[in-house]
């Protein structure tokens, strides 16, 4: 398959304008649909065309399957890059860029479903002896299924949204009495999330770590793994801060997770970049939790722990090449690499989001730092989606001169006219369990002095 001319990109905010940069060094023209909302935004300005689809809500614009195959088809793009959240996981929509001769920049729509089903991907990881948290046979229609299976593996229980994922539709469940008022709730917020209202019930696991592995395959049979990523600070199942490698996993261990997530990949047959999620407790047992059939939020890490482009790399397996770094594998990381989401949030008042205008903005830089973002000065933090603007990412060939470069490069981020999330990470990297590695899912929790 000859590489493509013209590539859109159903995406917004610095993941969008990740992908221009990437196109724009393939020499692949770029055309980013954006709503009203977000005309100002930098991957408007920086895309070789840009076309309005609707309004500012998701579901008129970035959701609207029609507006967006319309706007490929009539600019003459031949691929569509979903980015991350919106319609990346949304099989009916890889299925409606086939049918319209576009080429979806991600795994086939099979994949999608066999694995996007947060119930059929822990069956099918079941089937073929991928260790799996104890939970519920199937989805559970009513509370009282659920109050059973609770009683039998004993509380705490997870209960989980089958579609979707962000921490929509989760909520763990102390005790008995909070189960029926949870289920309606998650139920509730999945409906509302995904269009679908199913939810399935997991032993809760006391003080795992988050641990994922990337993947990433082509059409040609290669499938490899680039190490792994902690994922363990977190807020309402909401990813702040990503590292890799993680301080608790050996080689011997990530070999043994790395091998069960490519387990995974062959058995539905993957194609491009994805994510396999684990759960790490605290006597070194991991069990397979979900994958995540797009590229992540938190990719850059990766790349600079393995010296690879996922983003370049998804075009070029999408046009038919192989990986090109596959002889390179099976990798070991190359020093450490730390990301922090930069939210417009107030970390001082329960992360509430902060949106309004960058009145100034002052970025990070020197040896070792990379910043992902789609804001500058001036620009307009919209109140109508996530409230991510950057991604600061710092590289050390030790873990302690990334957190030191981590310290340096964050005392330089400055933004004026609203909240951000600076303060608190400015804070997690002064934290003495921080610096010792000792992370959690509960760190937040546990650790209530950096919301003080």
């Amino acid at each position: 398959m000859p590489m493509f001319k013209k590539v859109l990109i159903a995406n917004r905010g610095e993941v969008a304008v990740r992908v221009v940069r990437a196109l724009r060094e393939l020499d692949i023209k770029s055309i980013v649909v954006y709503s009203e909302a977000d005309k100002d935004t930098l991957a408007v300005k920086m895309a070789d065309e840009a076309v309005c689809i609707g309004p500012a809500a998701s579901a008129q614009s970035y959701l609207s399957m029609p507006a967006i195959i319309g706007a490929a088809v009539s600019r003459g793009a031949e691929a569509v890059h979903p980015g991350y959240g919106f319609l990346a996981e949304n099989a009916e929509f890889a299925r409606a860029c086939a049918d319209n001769d576009l080429v979806f920049i991600g795994p086939t729509p099979k994949s999608i479903e066999m694995m996007g089903d947060k119930n059929v991907a822990r069956e099918t990881m079941m089937r073929i002896g991928v260790p799996t948290v104890p939970g519920s046979d199937g989805t559970l229609d009513t509370v009282e299924e659920a109050a059973k299976f609770a009683d039998e593996v004993g509380y705490p229980v997870l209960i989980k949204a089958s579609a979707g994922g962000g921490g929509k539709g989760m909520r763990v469940v102390e005790s008995a009495d909070q189960l029926e008022s949870a289920f309606d709730a998650a139920k509730a917020e999945a409906g509302a999330a995904f269009g679908n209202d199913a939810v399935y019930l997991e032993k809760y696991l006391l003080r795992p770590r988050h641990i994922e592995i990337q993947v990433f395959a082509d059409a040609k049979g290669n499938c490899l793994h680039l190490c792994e990523r902690d994922c363990s600070i977190q807020r309402r199942h909401q990813k702040l801060l990503e590292e890799a490698p993680s301080p608790a996993v050996s080689p011997e261990l990530r070999q043994r997770m790395g091998e069960a997530a490519l387990k995974a990949v062959r058995e539905v047959n993957y194609l491009g970049a994805g994510t396999i999620e684990f759960l790490l407790d605290i006597d070194g047992n991991f069990y397979f939790m979900e994958m995540n059939t797009r590229i992540q939020v938190e990719h850059p890490v990766s790349e600079l722990i393995t010296g690879t482009d996922l983003i370049k790399e998804q075009i070029l397996v999408a046009a038919g090449e192989e990986i090109s770094f596959k002889d390179r594998a099976p990798f070991m990381p190359n020093g450490h690499a730390i990301e922090f989401r930069i939210n417009a949030e107030d970390p001082d008042n329960n992360f509430w989001p902060c949106p309004g205008t960058i009145t100034s903005i002052t970025l990070p830089g020197g040896p070792g730092v990379r910043l992902d973002t789609h804001v500058y000065a001036g620009y307009s933090v919209p109140p109508t989606y996530d409230s991510l603007i950057a991604k600061l990412i710092v590289w050390g060939s030790t873990r302690d001169e990334a957190i030191a470069r981590g310290k340096r490069a964050l005392e330089e981020f400055k933004v004026d006219g609203i909240k951000t999330t600076i303060p608190f990470h400015k804070k997690v990297l002064f934290e003495q369990d921080f610096e010792q590695g000792s992370i959690y899912t509960d760190y937040i929790l546990t650790h209530e002095q950096l919301l003080a």
